[in-house]
Order: C-alpha cells, then structure tokens, then sequence
C-alpha cells in the first residue's frame, strides 16, 4: 500500500503529462508561513475528472507508471 506522500507527489520523473491539478496555475512563489492545502484535487485532460480514462484514479501515485493504459494518450486499451 502506497503512503500518502507517495500518493500524491507531483515531483516524480515518470508523472503523465495529461495529470492536472490547482497547484499548476499558481503563478506565485511558495509562502512558508501558510502550510500546504494538500487538497488532492487531481484530474486527467482526458476525462476531466477524478478517474482516467483507464477506471483508475487521476492522481500521482497511479499517473506515474509508463505501463498505465492511457498513460499519456487518453486511450484506455488492455495491455494483454
């Protein structure tokens, strides 16, 4: 089972480029003095919601893996 952390870190190498979440369009330097909202709101350009065109679910820890179906196209084919 995946750690919180692991579930929803954005730094990964292998990230989907098709994930999208708030954090993106903030054109603002990190304030310290306000902790992180860690919202995990996460979406897929695809679907436009929580759940990628796969069944699975749109967040960093499942978009980081080239060997997801839609990983990076939007199709959801078996990988049989």
């Amino acid at each position: 089972m995946k750690t919180e952390a692991e579930r929803f870190d954005i730094d990964h190498p292998e990230l989907c480029p098709c994930l999208r979440w708030k954090g993106q369009f903030f054109q603002a330097e990190r304030d310290p003095t306000v902790p992180p909202s860690n919202d995990g709101l996460f979406w897929c350009v695809f679907t436009q919601t929580c759940i990628g065109p796969d069944g699975s679910l749109a967040e960093p820890g499942e978009c980081s893996s080239p060997y997801r179906a839609c990983y990076g196209t939007g199709l959801a084919q078996s990988q049989t």
